[in-house]
């Protein structure tokens, strides 16, 4: 991560010293607040955009401790056990994951599109970013209706537990990215600019993109 970071800051630095385009010179894209460096001087500016980047770092990487550990119980109890019962998954988590996948292609896009200073096509795929993130929580919870329906609960038996606590730990954090997607649309730059905001929310939603791929893989081929 440490090799990478050069490179981001000069992404950080470069957008923010480019503000022109269809917005006009310096303005941010209509429909997004406006950014607001705070007052700061150019280094400070740049130091604290950096922070940014590396406490996002930093918690992804609690996140993906707090999923190993669970993977790791996951892999014990299953082999520990007598009681283990198979849980077919429901089919519809094939077209969540697929939804997922495509989420983070949108998310490339727009960022792309930001990049080259193309706001309107940045807005769209970003928008696009978020609608398919709802699109994947509700996927969620049609599969959890379907267990129900089936009389498979959180109880039923250790694998329908974890499923569960999977999907349950998995969802809540797509749903703070989407809390961080459609912040970056009423961003005001008060302290993190809104390059720094697109970069860091890309980042903790292409992670929870490949978290859920491993997951689900998990589901499919370890039960």
């Amino acid at each position: 991560m440490s090799s990478s970071m050069p490179i981001v800051t000069d992404e950080i630095q470069i957008v923010e010293t480019k503000r022109g385009g269809p917005s006009g010179p310096g303005k941010p894209p209509r429909g997004f607040g406006g950014d607001d460096g705070g007052g700061d001087t150019g280094g400070d500016s740049s130091a604290r955009q950096r922070a940014y980047v590396t406490g996002m770092t930093v918690a992804l990487g609690g996140i993906l401790m707090f999923f190993m550990a669970l993977t790791s119980a996951y892999i014990v109890r299953k082999g520990t056990s007598n009681d283990w019962r198979t849980l077919i998954v429901p089919r519809i988590l094939w077209l969540n994951t697929a939804i997922l996948i495509i989420s983070s292609f949108t998310l490339s896009r727009s960022r792309r599109d930001f990049l080259r200073e193309e706001f309107a096509g940045f807005r769209h795929w970003w928008y696009v970013t978020t609608a398919l993130g709802f699109l994947f929580l509700v996927g969620q919870l049609i599969a959890w209706r379907q267990l129900a329906s089936a009389g498979i609960y959180l109880a039923s038996n250790p694998s329908s537990s974890f499923f569960y606590v999977f999907t349950a730990a998995h969802g809540l954090h797509i749903l703070g990215g989407l809390c961080a997607l459609l912040g970056v649309v009423l961003h005001q730059g008060r302290r993190v600019t809104l390059a720094t905001a697109t970069h860091i929310t890309a980042m903790y939603w292409h992670f929870m993109d490949g978290l859920w791929v491993f997951l689900f893989l998990l589901l499919v081929l370890g039960r």
